[in-house]
């Protein structure tokens, strides 16, 4: 059990630590995966984003993914067929403003840092079907980064294999045989308001500088 977000984050900034001294960044699944992120990305002197992706529900069921959304494009599940392109153009379009939005609301005027090259660490706090770090890891890959790292305290052990396969490295700290929830882990699992994440990717907002290894 974790005590909160950033408890969990020390600990796992520590399974990060050969990664200091690289040209990298951190990349915080929004919201609860912030408050990690800050603290890795200050631990490891990388800065800080947020990155957005958002799944394409189904018609007839909204759960099922058939694809997704990100800043950066659109992918779309090759075992789907059945779907008219309208339905997935509208879909698209309707996520893409939204993501759009949300990403001004959270990071202002700043342009997405160019991923081209670097150590790319993607971190949330808790990871269940994967279906949203999946989908980011593909928008990141089509960004040319020297790497993709994906970091979170806990993950469901179902996860574990599809992750390390998309990944050069997936690192937790917990991957519990009884795994019902991410919350479940944590003594204190309050939601993270949108003010603290301003707040905490503001304090990041100064690029550390980069020293060679």
């Amino acid at each position: 059990m974790f005590t909160n977000r950033f408890d969990a984050a020390m600990e796992l900034a520590l399974k990060l630590e050969k990664y200091k001294g690289r040209d990298g960044i951190v990349l915080a699944v929004p919201r609860g995966g912030v408050p990690i992120g800050y603290v890795i990305a200050k631990d490891l002197g990388f800065p800080l984003e947020i990155i957005l992706s958002k799944k394409i529900g189904h018609p007839h069921n909204p759960e099922y993914a058939i694809g997704s959304v990100s800043l950066d494009g659109v992918v779309i599940n090759d075992s789907v067929t059945d779907i008219s392109k309208e339905y997935i153009k509208r879909e698209t379009d309707r996520i893409l403003n939204d993501l759009k939005t949300k990403f001004k609301y959270y990071m202002g005027d700043r342009e997405p840092a160019s991923l081209k090259g670097k150590t790319v660490i993607i971190v949330d706090d808790g990871i269940a079907t994967g279906s949203t770090i999946i989908s980011t890891v593909n928008s990141v890959r089509k960004m040319n980064p020297k790497e993709i790292i994906i970091a979170a305290p806990v993950t469901s052990p179902s996860s574990i294999n599809k992750l390390k396969s998309i990944s050069d490295e997936f690192i937790y700290i917990s991957a519990p045989q009884n795994f019902m929830g991410v919350g479940q882990f944590y003594f204190d699992f309050s939601q993270v308001e949108d003010e603290e994440v301003i707040q905490l990717l503001k304090e990041t907002k100064a690029k550390p500088k980069f020293s060679k290894m």
